[in-house]
């Protein structure tokens, strides 16, 4: 399914392992990883403004490779024309707060390869609100966008399946 794409597109909800697959599929296609998060955000959780943030994007999705990983709602139609696959992973809510909590108490204090330097990793009771709301609030919006995705698009529900995924991926591209 990914061998011959060269623009990767990996969304989903906030703890879903977004990063990790990227970084996963990164590593197997030998194309370079795009964290979102790392972009978006400036030191001390700032966000980028909105023009400015639009003129990067759209320099990134210029580049002719990357497995890119983020949300971002608001440019996911954007995302979506630019990549040759688009994997969403559709998690359940519960197992995502958890791993949001685990990645917390893990990271606490630290920033993340994923993320901008000097965001260190926080308790922030809003954001955990919105991991657990974000399959009602978001979720419908992305499934509309996903709708026209057509082939590109690829659904995991399980961890186990983006393990397989990579796995597939990693044998695929072996001498």
């Amino acid at each position: 399914m990914l061998d011959d794409k060269r623009r990767i597109l990996v969304i989903g909800p906030s703890g879903a392992g977004k990063s990790a697959l990227a970084q996963r599929l990164g590593e197997a296609t030998r194309l370079p990883v795009i964290h979102l998060d790392r972009e978006y955000w400036q030191a001390g959780w700032k966000p980028t403004p909105d023009v400015e943030w639009n003129e990067k994007l759209d320099t990134l999705l210029e580049r002719p490779e990357w497995v890119m990983d983020g949300s971002y709602h608001a440019s996911l139609p954007r995302r979506i024309v630019r990549s040759d696959a688009v994997i969403f992973l559709d998690f359940p809510r519960s197992l995502c707060r958890y791993r949001v909590v685990k990645r917390i108490l893990r990271s606490f204090g630290r920033t993340r390869p994923d993320l901008a330097p000097g965001c260190p990793e926080q308790l922030d009771w809003e954001f955990l609100r919105w991991v657990w709301r974000w399959h009602d609030d978001i979720r419908p919006g992305v499934l509309q966008e996903l709708s026209g995705a057509g082939p590109k698009l690829l659904t995991l529900t399980t961890p186990a399946e983006a393990a397989r995924l990579v796995d597939a991926v990693a044998v695929a591209g072996e001498p």
